[in-house]
């Protein structure tokens, strides 16, 4: 089971300060995972400026110029916000049967080690 999935509240844990203008301690929601490099995409967070070529669409729209995006952060300099303190915190995994239908179900439910709260 992944630890960190699309939607999640991430605390960024390594990096520069946020008074030296890095992103060491902020918080965000992960915009999309990629599982083959290991890396994260936060709203709000390791914010880079594109330069996009001028187009035009079909409307006769101009389109380009300078535009700023967030960037993949690697996922291990990430940490899930635990619920109910609003720190960082690591995740632990809790199994728990499920009943729908008759039927029996073993679901696995993720749970933050510093509260025990369900996330």
């Amino acid at each position: 089971m992944a630890s960190i999935k699309k939607g999640d509240l991430v605390v960024v844990i390594t990096g520069r300060k946020q008074a030296l203008g890095g992103d060491k301690g902020k918080q965000g929601r992960v915009l999309d995972v990629n599982r083959e490099t290991n890396r994260v995409i936060v709203e709000g967070i390791n914010m880079v400026t594109k330069h996009v070529k001028a187009g035009q669409t079909d409307r006769g729209t101009k389109t380009g110029g300078i535009q700023t995006m967030e960037a993949p952060i690697h996922i291990s300099n990430v940490a899930l916000v635990d619920p109910e303190t609003k720190q960082a915190t690591r995740i632990g995994v809790r199994l728990e049967t499920v009943t729908k239908n008759g039927e029996t179900k073993t679901v696995r439910v993720r749970v933050a080690k510093k509260s025990g709260k369900d996330i």
